[in-house]
């Protein structure tokens, strides 16, 4: 910093300039603990994904890029074969059947969830008697442990004494092997992941048609349009975004589902429903000898599926954002 002095007198000026050296800024008090404090809250989320998220991430590719017996797996001595284990579970006659059944799996599962789940949500939106308890009663699927829905849907689909052969007998229909037969076992476990995806939807949904503006419908009411008319031109559009997080989260769980299928079928009767998810928990878990190796390259492989639909519904998003 500069101090210049001026003194007059004739008929010349003298100015005397003083240099006084400039202080550093620093950042006020307060600045720094807000800093602190921001640090103090994303330590733990931080803590949580570096732990739950980045570790089993890196460790499962470790798995599929080294030769893991059980003996290497204890020792840590295991070979590195680079990418030998995706090649050899892309070849396997497997492979094919299980990516089919996956898909089929996936596909069929998503469609009736969401149909079903957006026909509730509409339906729920109207207000009449009782609409929060049978809401509430639709839940229950959603609330209960899997291996109880797992299991109900095992004894209600058994060939011999379960209830849904019972009722086809009795109106005079064929008895049908639901579990047992390669034709009908991938349908059955569908049906009772349809079951238990259903109230995801339909709270998510429900949640959005309630961000819907009553003001819409009551001027499309004016000008004429009928409740079919309505869905098509003001909820389904409206609900795009909502939609499309739906289906997204649904994806996502429906690809890594192991459980239902795991426990009414075990992948059977010969792999005929057998998904991804399916082999890869029976190559590490489901046999008495561990294969780590494939697994974890199939795992990965769902893991890979998962985030090219990710990537494709951020294009989407960013499209609808700029356009």
């Amino acid at each position: 910093m500069t101090i210049s002095l001026s003194r007059h007198a004739a008929p010349t000026t003298d100015t005397v300039s003083v240099t006084v050296p400039s202080r550093r800024k620093r950042p006020p008090s307060g600045l720094l603990g807000s800093r602190w404090i921001a640090v103090g809250f994303a330590a733990p989320l931080i803590a949580y994904l570096l732990i739950f998220y980045a570790f089993p991430l890196v460790r499962s590719i470790d798995l599929s890029v080294h030769d893991y017996t059980v003996r290497a797996f204890v020792q840590g001595n295991a070979a590195f074969v680079g990418l030998q284990n995706y090649i050899d579970v892309i070849g396997s006659p497997l492979f094919a059947q299980a990516l089919g059944n996956t898909a089929l799996f996936v596909a069929v599962s998503l469609l009736f969830q969401y149909v079903l789940g957006l026909g509730l949500a509409v339906f729920f939106r109207g207000a009449f008697p009782l609409s929060g308890i049978l809401r509430g009663l639709f839940l229950v699927p959603w609330l209960l442990p899997l291996i109880v829905s797992a299991s109900t849907w095992s004894w209600m689909l058994n060939s011999d004494n379960g209830i849904v052969n019972s009722v086809i007998t009795a109106f005079g229909g064929p008895q049908i092997n639901w579990l047992t037969s390669p034709e009908t076992a991938l349908t059955s476990v569908i049906i009772a992941n349809i079951w238990l995806g259903i109230p995801f939807n339909l709270v998510i949904l429900y949640a959005g048609l309630q961000n819907i503006p009553a003001d819409v419908y009551e001027a499309a009411s004016l000008d004429g349009a009928g409740s079919w008319r309505q869905f098509w031109s003001i909820t389904f559009p409206l609900l795009r975004p909502v939609s499309a997080i739906t289906l997204l989260l649904g994806l996502v769980y429906t690809l890594k589902v192991v459980d239902i299928i795991w426990i009414m079928t075990t992948g059977g009767p010969a792999n005929s429903s057998t998904t991804l998810a399916i082999w890869s928990y029976r190559e590490a878990f489901g046999t008495g000898q561990p294969d780590l190796s494939p697994a974890a390259a199939v795992g990965n492989l769902l893991i890979l599926i998962a985030l090219v639909f990710g990537f494709f519904y951020l294009r989407i998003q960013r499209r609808e954002v700029t356009s």
